[in-house]
């Protein structure tokens, strides 16, 4: 990449350079920027590049990319000019994926993104050299940084995209351009930014548009606002589900606790066993959304199961620990949202062989009015699935969990409320012992990572 290349990309001028100058690596923070890096000066909600640009040079970088003139940038080797940097990133990213030859599949949801990306890339890795964006980095500054990985020439990008407002999944197909595009459900996380699931569903059918007649489309065809959806789109829509009419179809499923599912799946292609260690019928249903993508891509439906077997749960994400100190922990730290919590509490109480059932829940951000009203549901679905033992994290709406627990059966003296993350993990200190079996979860902003860090070093 040159910096000509850069400004055709971008609709820049080079305002200091020469054009056959190369571009090694794009950084936009200058603290971890390496001498050599391209720095892009980003305008964020917190932070304005362009008051780094110095800092950059200093640093090493070997040319900058900014609006305007900001202070600094004079002293730049070569300085592209453009309008909008952000936008112009994205424009990079987009000429990289469009010139890097890689096919790519995105995933959108409102749960198991992450999880089905890393499903969809295992099972593809098993024929061709793959690329996955790293953790969530699925944003429109996430998602373009990860495509520039695609100067390397991989076969194939598996990348998710993420939202919480309307128009964003838009803007991400329109940089990443996929050939392959998933959409795992319509659940109810941020349902404070957009008022219903219907709501929710018509910011993600996003992912259906301006679709080109060779590409595909991967629907849930057990989620009937996905499915209602999927008839806008251009191109051709492969199903998958449970125990329902569609084109990679699970049937006779036995979830067998803590060991995982198990599960015969019909395809175009024959029937296979799949056997899975990972938990519940939500993973489930994120392994067949992998398979199809795979079957898409031509990969062995055998190669498929074998490695179907093999899978381990992303970190912090349904992770099951077995610590030596004789608790079993379900590490499902990194974020949580109704419907997402009631499967994770479904996979608790199918559980068997504990001495007792925990539970520490973190409060579920980003839900707005119907805060108080979802978490006082999920208190009632923790008291269903028989714990011994919950401990809500958070403020008011965590309280609202404990108390519908308790309304819901659990004894008083069996339901604690605290405010911290840090308060939880002392009291799960205190109350849980070797033999339990402990399920943490809560939306990102409660930290309750913290109470599984805290459990991981008393019970090592």
């Amino acid at each position: 990449m040159t910096a000509a290349h850069i400004a055709a990309a971008t609709g820049g001028r080079i305002v200091r350079g020469t054009p056959d100058q190369p571009v090694a690596r794009i950084a936009i923070d200058s603290r971890t920027l390496a001498p050599g890096d391209f720095f892009v000066a980003i305008r964020g909600e917190r932070f304005d590049g362009h008051a780094f640009v110095g800092d950059a040079i200093t640093r090493g970088a070997a040319g900058v990319m900014v609006e305007g003139t900001p202070p600094g940038a004079e002293q730049a080797a070569l300085c592209v000019q453009v309008e909008d940097t952000t936008r112009a990133l994205q424009g990079i990213a987009r000429d990289v994926r469009r010139r890097s030859g890689a096919r790519v599949a995105a995933v959108t949801g409102s749960a198991g993104k992450t999880t089905t990306k890393e499903i969809a890339a295992e099972f593809l890795g098993t024929r061709y050299r793959v690329f996955r964006n790293k953790g969530n980095l699925n944003n429109h500054i996430g998602l373009p940084l990860s495509l520039l990985e695609l100067r390397e020439r991989p076969d194939v990008a598996v990348v998710e995209l993420g939202m919480n407002h309307p128009g964003e999944i838009r803007t991400l197909v329109g940089i990443a351009e996929p050939e392959v595009r998933v959409w795992t459900n319509v659940g109810d996380a941020h349902m404070g930014f957009f008022g219903s699931p219907d709501a929710i569903a018509d910011a993600k059918a996003e992912i259906t548009e301006d679709a080109r007649p060779g590409d595909v489309l991967v629907a849930n065809a057990n989620d009937a606002r996905v499915m209602a959806r999927a008839t806008r789109f251009a191109g051709r829509v492969v199903t998958f589900g449970v125990d329902t009419p569609a084109d990679v179809r699970a049937s006779e499923v036995r979830q067998r606790g803590l060991e995982g599912t198990s599960a015969t799946v019909t395809t175009r292609v024959g029937t296979v066993q799949i056997d899975t260690p990972l938990l519940g019928a939500g993973n489930l249903a994120n392994v067949l959304a992998g398979m199809a993508v795979a079957l898409e891509f031509d990969v062995p439906i055998e190669a498929v199961a074998e490695r179907a077997a093999r899978l381990g749960a992303a970190r912090r994400r349904g992770e099951l620990l077995r610590l030596p100190g004789g608790v079993t922990l379900i590490d499902d730290s990194y974020n949580s949202s109704p419907s997402a919590l009631r499967r994770a509490l479904e996979v608790v109480a199918a559980a068997s062989g504990s001495a007792r059932k925990v539970a520490v829940l973190g409060e579920m951000l980003e839900l707005g009015e119907y805060s108080a009203q979802l978490h006082r549901e999920c208190g009632a679905a923790a008291a269903a699935a028989g714990l011994d033992l919950l401990i809500a994290v958070g403020g008011a709406p965590a309280s609202e969990l404990a108390s519908a627990a308790a309304y819901a059966g659990m004894p008083q003296r069996c339901v604690l409320h605290v405010a911290t993350s840090a308060e939880a993990a002392s009291l799960a200190i205190e109350r849980i012992r070797p033999g339990d079996l402990v399920l943490v979860k809560g939306s990102r902003g409660i930290g309750t990572d913290v109470v599984v860090e805290r459990l991981k070093e008393e019970f090592a």
